[in-house]
């Protein structure tokens, strides 16, 4: 019988998680089934009935409720101690809320009217409606450290992991938090700098081993000189700002826009609506708006937040943290299109035909307010007959219009055939210990690409609208392949009995009906790798090359302000083109838009390899709990030392090194992609289905070694004794010996 959770097990559940609170998913997030709904039903009628729970079937409309990311003053302590403070950003029509601050031993000591930066949790208490959990107190902001803590005498020091860290920082006994000698730690500045001897800090977060899955994201943040924190005066300009009022937009608060997002966003920056187009000169068409949140009305040219936006480029996303481009009081709050809030926005009204096809647009510098922010899976459901209390009053008027334009959507893209790789996208989930709980991949919902093609048409109508007007932007350009990748790419395809034909200019439908005619087949995988191989780096540019893979001429990215640079840029060129105002791009900034597009471009592969680093931390940290067992994969890659095999059931990649396979001499034909063994005739080959034994994994550099028991479930042969490469060479000429592999490597992948 499934355990029945206690009714304070509910309550925190509830307050950890405020987007998933229905009946069903609190019988997911327990493992309740069946009839066991029967008592959970019970428990939340109860809680009902006492007053902890209110059942809201129309929260999503609530405009009584503060933003999840709000800035507070702070009151003066009552009899009992506890500490509540005032949100200065109220727009409701009832009481101002009450909000307790639950403060942790790390939180710097606050006094009556301190300004706070604070995350939300909506609660049902008879004295306070919500509980606040300090970001930062605002006004300060220290410097951060992350490093290695050694024990002293009277409390030790601080050794920096980042390598332009030369300084060691100084920490007092009562400042350690119980930090080991020898432990990973994150620290902040504490007290003024000193001219001379070492700097002070304290210890607000004890990391553990360095090796250990916690560590990891900060490692890599260091490693790669991403920059984790905001000068001061960066926060100072962030904290002086106030939300924008409606002079000299259009309004549209009255707009149910929706944003629809992952059930994490810790931000908003896009909402949509859709509904069908009343115009009979466009029958069976729709109308669709993208509101994006107007950054550039908090950013603005010549700021420190605006340089220090530029130098970060975009936004780092982990497994555990996210490192933003903007401070949280623009990134959480001001600039994030929260539900039932007035936030700033340049919105775009586009006309589609019923086949999808955009026959007009046009955009407003409005002032919007989200009438919910729902997530991607409880849309899905929805549509698909199982909404909940939020978006059940939705389906009909919004949710389902946003569906219908979808399908149109769908006809132009199949038209239209830009690139559809099959590569499911891993997730890693983390304990509250930063441990990996569980390795899997995404779904990809209807949802995910009902957002991805409204995105698409908004940031076409953008890169449309500034050439129409002549004004210089960023373009998001992504070139077609180069000659000599497409060559590797065919013969990879006919080795797999497929074709890609020559002699003609190269088109995604062309890769398209390579994927189809491979898609069912054990070859699948393969193919969708190394047509994802064969393509060309997507970058910035002031020049339009177009987007190769999305089959586009004109493309530029707009839809996310928040976390990349580039928007921006487009964002202000778009207020420069429409006259509405004197936060648009400037002649300074024209004229560095070469240098910008390149810095921004470096930027998103410095926080791409970040990201990619900390993922193969984290699996090698995962997996060293199961070294020795036995994995099924697929051969991804050859090199002279050795074969890369992608596991199928964790996605992660590991090395079987060529010393391993034998004591025989095995040759490596970079052109054919392909390690044949001097003796047996062994080849390998990119594709090939193996089973592979895990001997080492190691979480600090993420490596993973595997050996080789099986090839296309046949039994690895073995060589005679070591190879002399000097006989071995002499005996054939290159010319003829890669003619023999070749022909050996397509007889042998046409039998599997």
């Amino acid at each position: 019988m499934t355990r029945i959770p206690t009714k304070q097990e509910v309550l925190d559940w509830i307050s950890a998680n405020p987007t998933l609170t229905s009946k069903r998913d609190i019988a997911k997030a327990f493992g309740i089934k069946g009839a066991d709904r029967i008592d959970l039903k019970r428990i939340l009628k109860e809680l009902e009935a006492e007053g902890h729970l209110e059942k809201r079937k129309r929260s999503y409309r609530d405009p009584d409720r503060l933003p999840p990311v709000s800035v507070l003053q702070v009151k003066a302590p009552n009899d009992d101690g506890d500490l509540f403070a005032r949100p200065l950003e109220w727009h409701g029509e009832g009481v101002e809320p009450i909000v307790l601050l639950i403060t942790r031993a790390s939180d710097p000591a606050l006094g009556e009217g301190d300004r706070i930066l604070a995350r939300l949790t909506v609660v049902h208490e008879e004295d306070h409606n919500y509980e606040a959990r300090l970001i930062r107190r605002i006004g300060t902001n220290p410097r951060k450290i992350v490093g290695i803590f050694r024990k002293g005498a009277e409390g030790g020091r601080i050794v920096p992991i980042d390598k332009t860290g030369q300084t060691e920082w100084l920490v007092h006994d009562g400042a350690v938090l119980g930090a080991k000698d020898g432990e990973l730690v994150e620290a902040e500045q504490a007290g003024p700098k000193n001219r001379m001897g070492l700097p002070r800090a304290r210890i607000v977060e004890r990391l553990g081993d360095p090796s250990a899955p916690k560590a990891v994201s900060l490692i890599a943040i260091h490693q790669h000189g991403i920059p984790d924190d905001f000068p001061d005066k960066v926060i100072a300009e962030a904290d002086k700002a106030k939300p924008v009022g409606l002079k000299g937009r259009e309004d549209l608060r009255d707009m149910p826009l929706l944003t629809i997002d992952p059930s994490d966003a810790r931000d908003h920056d896009d909402a949509c609506y859709a509904h069908a187009d009343d115009d009979p000169k466009n029958p069976g068409g729709h109308v669709i708006w993208v509101a994006i949140a107007d950054v550039a009305a908090y950013v603005q040219p010549g700021t420190a937040l605006d340089r220090e936006a530029r130098k970060r480029g975009n936004s780092s996303y982990f497994p555990d943290r996210v490192v933003p481009m903007l401070p949280d009081r623009l990134s959480g709050d001001l600039c994030s299109l929260h539900e039932g809030v007035p936030r700033a926005c340049i919105a775009v009204r586009m006309q589609i035909d019923a086949d999808g096809n955009k026959i007009g647009h046009r955009f407003v510098r409005g002032l919007m307010r989200s009438a919910a922010s729902l997530h991607y899976a409880e849309v899905q459901e929805a549509i698909d007959g199982n909404s909940n209390d939020r978006t059940g009053p939705l389906l009909e008027p919004v949710l389902k219009p946003l569906y219908a334009a979808y399908a149109a959507l769908k006809k132009a893209r199949s038209v239209r055939q830009p690139l559809e790789l099959d590569l499911p996208e891993r997730q890693i989930v983390l304990s509250d210990k930063g441990e990996v709980e569980s390795v899997a991949f995404r779904e990809r919902l209807d949802a995910h690409k009902l957002i991805e093609e409204f995105m698409i048409l908004a940031n076409v109508a953008a890169a449309e609208t500034l050439i129409a007007k002549r004004r210089p932007l960023l373009f998001r350009v992504h070139e077609e392949p180069a000659p000599e990748k497409l060559e590797s790419l065919r013969e990879t395809a006919q080795a797999a009995g497929l074709n890609l034909a020559k002699g003609q200019v190269l088109q995604t439908r062309h890769l398209n009906a390579l994927l189809n005619a491979a898609a069912g087949t054990e070859d699948a995988e393969l193919i969708n790798l190394t047509t994802l191989r064969s393509m060309a780096q997507a970058y910035y540019n002031p020049e339009n090359f177009g987007h190769f893979g999305l089959a586009l001429r004109n493309y530029a990215h707009f839809t996310s302000p928040i976390r990349r640079y580039a928007d921006l840029i487009v964002h202000r060129a778009l207020i420069s083109a429409h006259g509405w105002g004197k936060d648009g791009l400037t002649e300074d900034e024209i004229m560095r838009l070469d240098e910008t597009a390149t810095h921004i471009s470096d930027t998103e592969r410095r926080s791409m390899m970040a990201e990619r680093d900390t993922t193969d931390r984290y699996l090698a940290a995962y997996l060293s709990e199961r070294v020795g067992n036995e994995f099924t994969g697929r051969i991804s890659g050859i090199a002279r030392f050795g074969a890369f095999v992608k596991m199928d059931e964790t996605g992660a990649d590991g090395l079987v090194p060529v010393r391993s396979l034998g004591r025989e001499f095995f040759h490596f034909d970079r052109e054919a992609g392909t390690l044949m063994g001097s003796d047996t005739g062994l080849i390998i080959a990119i594709g090939q289905r193996v089973t592979v034994r895990l001997t080492e994994a190691t979480p600090v550099t993420g490596g993973l070694e595997l050996e080789l028991l099986s090839i296309d479930d046949q039994a690895l042969p073995r060589g005679r004794g070591p190879a002399k490469r000097s006989t071995r060479r002499k005996a054939v000429s290159t010319k003829r010996k890669k003619d023999k592999i070749k022909r050996k490597v397509e007889r042998k992948r046409r039998q599997r």
